[in-house]
């Protein structure tokens, strides 16, 4: 519990962040690389949250080692004249969006659970 109230407060300190910084074009590449690797780390926590492997070092260091390695990858492909940023936005996003099914599942999967006990329990009563 202690790890996502964490993560809720990394989101809010971003997003207020967000609010208040303009950022010069040049950077926007590096800004939104970025910010899709620190989702890609906030979406794959609560993934570990749900399996209950969510360990707050191992999340802190993806979080801003994801970022890192993305922003470097955008400055060589800039010196090389090539768009390797292409490259970091597709495989965060294929794995956020991996990291955001298997959430969707395991939440209606509970969902599923409570609808049918309390039609087992209207089952159980109307049999009385």
């Amino acid at each position: 519990m202690a790890g996502i109230i964490i993560i809720l407060g990394f989101i809010i300190a971003g997003f207020l962040t967000g609010l208040n910084v303009v950022v010069p074009y040049v950077y926007s590449k590096y800004i939104a690389v970025a910010i899709l690797a620190c989702l890609d780390s906030v979406f794959g926590a609560f993934s570990a949250n749900i399996e209950k492997k969510f360990r707050i070092n191992i999340f802190l260091s993806g979080f801003f080692g994801n970022a890192l390695i993305a922003m470097f990858l955008v400055f060589i492909g800039d010196k090389l004249n090539v768009d390797i940023y292409l490259a970091a936005v597709i495989v965060f996003s294929g794995r956020l969006l991996n990291n955001f099914s298997t959430i969707r599942r395991d939440y209606l999967q509970k969902i599923n659970k409570e609808v049918n006990k309390k039609k087992e329990s209207k089952q159980k009563i109307e049999k009385i």
